[in-house]
């Protein structure tokens, strides 16, 4: 069954400002094994609504179904065992290994005081290899570069075996080869290993290559949805970014691409 977002709303300080919601009314359906990607400007809700679908922040109206059930009426710990959410940014708290920043992907399926055993092991270096990065296990994770710091968040959302991936800027301040990685690390995972993934990024370009469905959002509501190629042209990224631009089909590659042309007066 598809995740379904129906009518949501939320806010974060409609106590102070009455009915001011980061999100209103919105409706959309991730379908199993698709690739969707979020676009916005800064503050329009991308981060605000894949929180809500990782069950971190709760709406306000409306609800998130998955699998029939409210996500919010999902225990924490089973909720991360199908969906993993990979932020902008991870700083531990500690100076860990690679290896032990992917093993706690592992944490919901211990119990407590439950140590991780010879399965979880192999499932951490699995994920470690899915990713490229299984020659860093014994490396400290602050001796990283940005770069192999995002894919090994992404091999400890992978050990915890998710259905659903919600990825929140993940090529943000890479340079141009780590972010071709990490684009073809997310279009193998896709492709080959059936994980549903839902992004949220400023990169055009990077939707337009590996997305095959958007959702469009700009003051906390959905402006447009639907297939990549039907929703990402220059009228509707113009009513997103108030930037005219020029889309256009990359012949060599066959992926569309979006050239910024000038802000809108």
């Amino acid at each position: 069954m598809p995740l379904s977002i129906e009518h949501v709303s939320f806010g974060y300080d409609r106590q102070q400002n009455g009915d001011t919601f980061s999100l209103h009314d919105v409706s959309t359906t991730i379908q199993r094994g698709s690739l969707t990607g979020l676009l916005g400007p800064n503050g329009c809700g991308k981060t605000t609504l894949l929180k809500l679908i990782a069950g971190v922040l709760r709406p306000d109206q409306g609800a998130i179904t998955w699998e029939g059930r409210r996500i919010d009426q999902i225990p924490r710990r089973d909720l991360a065992r199908h969906f993993a959410l990979v932020p902008q940014e991870t700083h531990p708290a500690f100076d860990y290994s690679v290896l032990e920043m992917v093993l706690m992907g592992r944490h919901p399926y211990l119990g407590a005081f439950q140590l991780e055993g010879p399965e979880d092991l192999a499932i951490a270096r699995s994920c470690l290899a899915a990713t490229g990065t299984a020659h860093l296990a014994d490396r400290l994770y602050m001796t990283l570069s940005g770069g192999e710091k995002q894919r090994v968040v992404i091999a400890g959302a992978l050990a915890q075996e998710p259905e659903i991936l919600l990825l929140d800027e993940p090529t943000a301040s890479l340079d141009l080869g780590y972010q071709l990685e990490v684009a073809s690390l997310m279009s193998r995972l896709n492709q080959n290993h059936e994980v549903t993934m839902v992004l949220a990024t400023h990169d055009l370009n990077l939707a337009a290559s590996v997305c095959d469905r958007l959702v469009l959002v700009r003051s906390g509501r959905i402006l447009a949805q639907g297939p990549t190629r039907d929703v990402l042209t220059g009228v509707t990224i113009q009513q997103l970014y108030d930037v005219e631009v020029d889309v256009q089909v990359h012949e060599p590659s066959g992926q569309l691409m979006v050239v910024p042309i000038r802000r809108k007066p």
